[in-house]
């Protein structure tokens, strides 16, 4: 999967375009994340023990990850990843790192 909880990303499509934000939940078997502070959802509640008051709650939706873009950091720039397997430090292993293709730097 190319992108993981935490992860800055762009959104290409839909109403929230344009919009910038962190992924906060991934949901890999619907391909679907929420991601902060786009695609707002309102909620009507009534009053309960851990809701006191009740009413009208808005909290992010989850939004199809085809159409979220992961954005880089340090070239500032909407980009499609690429992997690259490399050794972990110490010769113990390999690992498999997502790579930003117009600035070469591991995301």
């Amino acid at each position: 999967m190319k992108l993981k909880k935490g992860d800055t990303v762009l959104v290409v499509s839909g109403d929230d375009r344009g919009r910038m934000g962190k992924i906060l939940k991934v949901f890999p078997d619907k391909s679907r994340a929420v991601v902060e502070g786009v695609n707002f959802i309102k909620r009507h509640t009534r009053p309960s023990s851990r809701n006191q008051k009740g009413g009208i709650i808005e909290k992010e939706g989850s939004v199809n990850l085809s159409n979220l873009i992961l954005y880089c950091t340090k070239c500032s720039s909407p980009t499609r990843p690429s992997f690259k397997i490399i050794e972990s430090e110490g010769g113990e292993g390999k690992a498999k790192v997502r790579i930003c293709r117009k600035c070469g730097e591991i995301i």
